[in-house]
């Protein structure tokens, strides 16, 4: 299996789509807003203030990307992938050349990151955001 390919659901199973949106909690909007607006190269679509939290919403070919800040009471320990819930966030691109793009990209915007690790599922690029928030770059196999 790839993971471009489509495996059926069991007979009697509701269809279930693809990730629709991704809510990331940041420490500071101020400092986390223009980075990942600066990654991406677009600004939020919505920044408003909830009351329990503020938070701004990047939408990325048809997926939001939240960023939520809470008033008090945030666990602000390093982010873990060993810690259970999410290990990290990753965000498709087309191919391997679209791949290196963003390395340099990356490099360009002075984001330390890892290097291109190819395997027979994909193609990764990981590197954090400014909270320690593990994030991936991924193109499919054989691209």
């Amino acid at each position: 299996m790839t993971a471009t390919e489509t495996v059926p659901a069991r007979a009697g199973t509701p269809t279930l789509g693809a990730i629709t949106h991704a809510a990331l909690t940041v420490r500071d909007l101020k400092v986390s807003v223009p980075w990942y607006a600066r990654l991406v190269g677009a600004e939020p679509v919505l920044d408003e203030d909830t009351g329990p939290f503020r938070h701004a919403v990047f939408v990325l070919n048809g997926t939001m990307l939240g960023l939520h800040q809470f008033g008090s009471g945030v666990d602000e320990s390093a982010p873990d992938p060993r810690r259970l819930g999410m290990d990290h966030i990753a965000f498709g691109v087309a191919d391997r050349a679209e791949l290196a793009a963003w390395a340099r990209r990356l490099d360009e915007l002075g984001i330390v990151r890892g290097a291109i690790v190819d395997a027979h599922y994909g193609s990764g690029l990981a590197f954090k955001d400014p909270d320690g928030i593990p994030l991936e770059l991924f193109a499919p196999p054989g691209t």
